[in-house]
């Protein structure tokens, strides 16, 4: 009887995400049928308003309220519609990846696009061996890695696909054409990203998000856990880290931002230090969102704690 109704638990969950997706990619068809910029600011309408109703944005809520203890109640709820209003857009955009990318660096002011750190990009292009772009979920952190495929960078991205599958399958298939090589974050994806260095191959890597396995951080002035992923791979490859944002600008518009390696902070015998090197990336994700906390995805459970003895008990992992 217990095995029957899991088969149908199953069975209904699988009904209701076909019915998602389904739902999901007649949207995007039908945004596909309008100008991008019309369509796009309509999805945004209906973001802010939708998005202030669902229940996840009172942990939103929480977590602006931790991280900026003293900011009134107006400009968190302003920042939570504004967050909202991102996401939204994100999302929309998503339809209109490739008429959206229209940066030509013959003559940078046309477009909607505006770069900064062209001289750390062409570095990076340039590099003969194996290097790793770091972002978070800020801006529309998908434009990074349609830009670098746009000028010849072809970076494997770790990609984290969407819990409904069939969504899954079919966001997989299009980010492989528009962005180049992405390897899905599940068991074995390090040692694929692994074997792509190996090869003189760049990665890029969103690390904005809690891990449980983690190494301890500091962000926002409270402990938490991060993936030390990035900092295993620098030890082993003792390779530049180039942190690259997206920041949404007024009027449908975006700034590309390539910053300079980060210095790699060592050990007195010259190893990479991986956990200064994993704080080192979490500050700067802070700074970023310090600037601009509207563009973040506040929607994550990023301050979860659990001591080291914790994640070691069995049935933790």
């Amino acid at each position: 009887m217990r095995l029957f109704l899991t088969r149908i638990v199953i069975a209904l969950r699988i009904a209701r995400d076909w019915f998602v997706a389904r739902s999901f990619f007649a949207v995007m068809s039908l945004l596909q049928r309008f100008p991008a910029d019309k369509a796009i600011d309509t999805i945004e309408r209906w973001g802010r308003a939708l998005g202030m109703r669902y229940p996840r944005t009172a942990r939103a809520r929480e977590n602006l309220q931790a991280a900026f203890p003293d900011k009134s109640p107006a400009q968190i709820e302003q920042i939570l519609r504004d967050m909202w209003g991102n996401l939204a857009r994100t999302a929309a955009e998503y339809a209109y990846l490739d008429q959206i990318f229209d940066f030509d660096d013959s003559n940078p002011d046309a477009g909607r696009f505006e770069v900064v750190g062209i001289e750390n990009f062409a570095e990076l292009i340039e590099l003969d061996g194996p290097a790793i772009c770091f972002t978070g979920h800020t801006g529309n952190w998908e434009l990074l890695p349609v830009g670098a495929a746009a000028y010849g960078l072809n970076i494997t991205a770790l990609f984290r696909p969407p819990n409904n599958r069939f969504i899954a399958e079919r966001v997989l298939a299009a980010r492989t054409t528009r962005s180049g090589h992405l390897v899905p974050s599940k068991a074995g994806a390090a040692w694929a990203l692994s074997g792509i260095m190996e090869q003189g191959g760049k990665v890029g890597l969103l690390v904005d998000q809690y891990y449980r396995r983690g190494v301890p951080v500091e962000f926002f002035g409270r402990k938490t856990l991060a993936n030390p992923l990035l900092g295993k791979l620098v030890r082993q490859f003792d390779c530049p880290v180039y942190p690259a944002r997206c920041i949404r600008l007024p009027g449908g518009r975006f700034r590309l931002e390539i910053q300079p390696a980060l210095e790699i902070p060592r050990r007195a015998d010259g190893s990479v230090d991986t956990a200064a090197l994993t704080q080192r990336v979490t500050s700067v994700v802070e700074d970023w969102v310090r600037e601009y906390p509207a563009q973040w995805l506040w929607l994550h459970k990023r301050w979860q704690t659990a001591t080291p003895a914790a994640r070691e008990r069995p049935g933790s992992r």
